[in-house]
């Protein structure tokens, strides 16, 4: 039996990673994970918990980045990875 053949349009694609209906739903995994990091965030001043946040950009395709913005973040992250956690929950 053949394989059959499969013509991949490359242009529609790119269209799709960027359109308006891929937005919400990763927006939407994009803030649990923050409200997720956010909880279980150490916090001495609070300054880390509340520099968690969902930043969007489009690129070659729709993105959405959970980030941490207090000077120490890169600090806290190595020591507790509460990012990562975030993430795989």
């Amino acid at each position: 039996m053949a394989k059959p053949k499969v013509n991949f349009n490359h242009a529609e694609w790119a269209k799709l990673l960027k359109s308006n209906q891929t937005r919400p739903p990763m927006t939407q995994i994009a803030e649990k994970i923050a409200s997720r990091a956010r909880a279980s965030a150490p916090s001495d001043s609070g300054d880390y918990r509340d520099g968690i946040s969902v930043e969007s950009d489009t690129t070659d395709r729709a993105v959405e980045r959970v980030v941490a913005h207090d000077r120490k973040s890169v600090f806290i992250e190595a020591n507790t990875g509460n990012l990562k956690r975030a993430l795989g929950k």
